[in-house]
């Protein structure tokens, strides 16, 4: 019989998507093919301590962290041992738990989404889902994928970036360049969160001021965008040196946009798939998706959001999510099953591209010596 592939499946994490990374963490173990696959869960608290142990997701959901053991990653390269932390006599020990041949991040948001896991798994030379350090770096930060996607000829929305700092020192300065240069509605978003932390829409400069306190909450820097009447398009993009696109989907929030809310508490969004677009603008946009995911060096897997306004037809690209939501309901696997690829077998495909791809990063030479 072949070995199992031990997945080390990481979830929780230091972040405002917390609770959203257990929903997704929670569908991928009871789906995951367990004939092919021993499943290792590792829940990531809030104040970053790394622990499996039984029923760690509901004990992390429930906040109970009791009983679980602490565990280590070392970033040795070749040591693909995952360490229990023993404590003896005020002494800390390392025992050997287990060897993992692929981790599966679902961390949303920061340390786990934006390229800083991505580094140390990277150094620690595992084979890893997703993106890479660069990948997730850019597709996290909303401001400076906007000047990638500019620098490709992608169109996006005007915007103008500030740093909390800046928004300190200089409050009301900040919000009257904002009202000169921008229109209202606005958008203000935190540069790095995703599943809508932190976002507000402003149709004043009572709402202005509100949304920049709060984006200033969650990151250090902040975005500003002019709105746009538009539908909201979603592509699933899959691959890594030769991605594919799925069919195109849409999300029809009743709320005044796609919040938090909207997404994960209430119910009555509906998503369209596929969405009723012209035929000539769905592979526009899957074209397009595409291109933005290669621009940042993405692998593995994203969710690529557009804007289409609802009167010139315009489309703007809105950001890559290089972790996307990944509950059975989520966009993203919703997308590839219309597309024929069932949830199961997502799976499989993303834990295959991650092991493509370190057989791929395997053949890069680490020493260098000049013959003298």
């Amino acid at each position: 019989m072949n070995k199992k592939i031990t997945v080390g499946i990481l979830f929780g994490g230091r972040s405002g998507e917390h609770e959203v990374s257990l929903a997704s963490a929670r569908s991928i173990i009871n789906a995951i093919d367990k004939n092919k696959y021993e499943i290792l869960p590792i829940g990531i608290t809030l104040d970053g301590q790394w622990l499996t142990g039984e029923n760690v997701l509901e004990k992390l959901s429930n906040y109970d962290t009791k009983n679980l053991t602490k565990v280590i990653l070392s970033p040795l390269p070749g040591d693909n041992y995952l360490y229990e932390l023993a404590e003896n006599e005020g002494k800390t020990y390392l025992h050997p738990m287990s060897i993992i041949d692929v981790f599966f991040p679902v961390l949303h948001g920061t340390f786990g989404e934006d390229g800083t896991l991505q580094g140390f798994l990277e150094m620690a030379d595992m084979a890893y889902v997703g993106a890479g350090v660069l990948g997730a770096s850019v597709g996290m930060d909303k401001a400076l994928f906007k000047d990638v996607m500019r620098a490709n000829q992608i169109p996006v929305v005007e915007s103008l970036t500030f740093n909390r700092s800046q928004i300190q020192a200089d409050f009301e300065g900040i919000c009257k360049q904002i009202e000169k240069e921008l229109s209202y509605p606005l958008f203000v978003k935190p540069a790095n969160m995703g599943s809508s932390v932190g976002i507000t829409k402003c149709h004043n400069q009572s709402d202005l001021y509100e949304g920049l306190l709060d984006a200033a909450r969650f990151d250090r820097r902040i975005l500003v965008e002019r709105g746009v009447n538009a539908r909201e398009i979603e592509i699933s993009v899959l691959g890594n040196d030769s991605p594919k696109a799925s069919m195109p989907g849409e999300i029809i929030p009743k709320q005044d946009f796609y919040s938090y809310n909207a997404k994960y508490e209430d119910d009555s969004t509906d998503l369209l798939i596929p969405a009723p677009l012209p035929d000539d603008l769905t592979q526009q946009l899957r074209k397009t998706a595409i291109q933005a995911y290669q621009s940042i060096d993405c692998a593995g897997m994203a969710r690529v959001d557009f804007l289409v306004d609802k009167e010139t037809q315009a489309y703007y690209l809105n950001e890559v999510n290089t972790i996307p939501g990944f509950t059975q309901i989520s966009m993203y696997p919703k997308l590839w099953e219309a597309s024929g690829i069932p949830y199961s077998k997502l799976i499989d495909h993303l834990i295959e591209l991650a092991l493509e791809r370190k057989k791929d990063r395997d053949q890069t030479e680490r020493k260098y010596r000049s013959d003298e």
